[in-house]
């Protein structure tokens, strides 16, 4: 049987130490420049989408206070998984922010047929009394 290691980068045979895990210093740093790539890669992903949900709920948002069907921000780019934090209001309302703007998911149901039980989101801006104390 066959115990010799090989390397995950070239597929050489990865010789020394038994806990060693790439055949030279090349394989490792390439394997740690890929990562951080990747890394990178990530990090630019959310870094963008945080920036397109900011620009969206800033330009809807004018008055500090709206409510806006979700279907409208959803259709400029908006993703709600990506925010920076929460507040949570004295009825246990948890608003998501985007920076200093801020939304909150609500079904609203209506009698009337076209604007009954969409979907929409109250917006708002981050105020001083949010703030933690």
């Amino acid at each position: 049987m066959n115990d010799a290691k090989t390397c995950p980068i070239c597929d050489s045979i990865v010789k020394g130490r038994s806990d060693k895990v790439f055949c030279s210093t090349k394989c490792k740093s390439i394997d740690q420049y890929e990562n951080r790539q990747e890394n990178e890669r990530f990090f630019l992903r959310v870094d963008r989408q945080l920036k397109i949900n900011r620009k969206i709920l800033k330009r809807y948002n004018k008055s500090g206070f709206t409510t806006i069907r979700s279907s409208a921000l959803l259709k400029e780019g908006f993703d709600p998984n990506f925010f920076t934090h929460y507040w949570k209001n004295q009825k246990r309302d948890v608003y998501l922010f985007v920076y200093e703007y801020g939304f909150l998911k609500r079904n609203e149901n209506s009698s009337d047929q076209q604007t009954g039980g969409k979907e929409k989101y109250l917006l708002v801006t981050w105020q001083s009394y949010m703030e933690k104390k």
